[in-house]
């Protein structure tokens, strides 16, 4: 079953805001630039589809199907608080952008692929794992206003504190890895549009040609990590590229994972728009992949500007 969302009844949710925003908005951060306003524009856009997830994890489960598929007690309503933490951010945000003279992004109409409690959470980490990724991608880009830098970083550990809740509940570690991994806002959106449906308003970034991860799995639990050297499968377009490639030409993954490291692994085709590569050495948590003519020498900003012919797809390692 696919569930599919618009705007949700924000009643259904367990919580109120405790603290109307109209008595905080004096104190929230000012939008100073088209710089600062492209950051919290695509931090709202990212909040609204985390919204949606959550408030749909909390509607289209009950308590005892949490508990039958192993959640501990309580772990509903938290989905649930979670969702209102996810309200208060886009409100928030919302708030900061019509205060500058600005309309917020509004919410998009989106369908998340998960069936059961388990497959949810599963999804629900991925797709955080993404919004935790672009707010650390996108701290570099506020660095001319200190106070909405602040604003943004007092969100993401919260973001990172709902992931662990989350992965806790799996079974997983809460915490694979010492370093996440840094998503640019270009990746981040990409990322976010296998989850789109229709939008009423999308922001001016390029939606860059799909690229499919379709095995292996995530392991059970999320442990052990997949192992260094298993091949990870990708499909893809070649007619979708913005660029013309020679199709005898060699095709790689750059490996996006633990901060801002990209690893570039040749691939071995398995067919027309299908190819190959196996897991570096080192690699765990969430990694993004994108396909590329390059060997190396880009950074990850680099990759995104000019390097990439694909979206990244996300793989969830450990």
């Amino acid at each position: 079953m696919l569930f599919t969302t618009a705007a949700v009844a924000f009643g259904l949710l367990p919580l109120a805001l405790s603290h109307p925003l109209e008595e905080r908005q004096n104190a929230l951060p000012p939008v100073i630039s088209a710089q600062d306003e492209s950051v919290v524009q695509l931090a709202l856009y990212l909040e609204h589809l985390e919204l949606s997830l959550y408030s749909g994890g909390f509607i289209n489960f009950t308590d005892a199907e949490y508990t039958a598929a192993g959640f501990p007690p309580g772990f509903r309503e938290n989905v649930g608080v979670i969702a209102d933490h996810e309200k208060t951010h886009a409100d928030t945000i919302s708030t900061i952008l019509r205060n500058a003279g600005k309309t917020p992004v509004p919410p998009c109409t989106y369908q998340f692929p998960y069936t059961d409690p388990v497959s949810f959470v599963d999804l629900a980490n991925m797709i955080t794992s993404n919004g935790i990724g672009a707010y650390i991608g996108s701290g570099s880009l506020l660095t001319d206003n200190p106070e909405l830098l602040t604003a943004a970083s007092s969100i993401l550990p919260v973001e990172a504190r709902h992931d662990a809740y989350l992965r806790t509940g799996l079974g997983a570690s809460p915490f694979p890895t010492a370093f996440d991994t840094a998503v640019t806002p270009v990746f981040a959106y990409n990322i976010a549009q296998m989850f789109i449906v229709s939008c009423p308003q999308q922001l001016p970034i390029t939606i860059l040609p799909k690229l499919t991860f379709v095995s292996p799995a995530p392991p059970p639990n999320l442990q052990p990590p997949v192992p260094a050297g298993t091949p990870l499968k990708f499909t893809f377009d070649p007619s979708s590229f913005f660029v013309k490639v020679d199709p005898n030409a060699p095709l790689y993954i750059g490996l996006v994972n633990l901060v801002t490291n990209v690893t570039f692994i040749e691939t071995t085709s398995c067919g027309s728009g299908c190819v190959t590569a196996p897991v570096p050495k080192g690699a765990a948590g969430a990694a993004f992949a994108v396909l590329t003519t390059f060997n190396g020498g880009l950074n990850e900003n680099q990759l995104t500007q000019f390097g990439a012919l694909t979206r990244p797809a996300e793989v969830v390692l450990s």
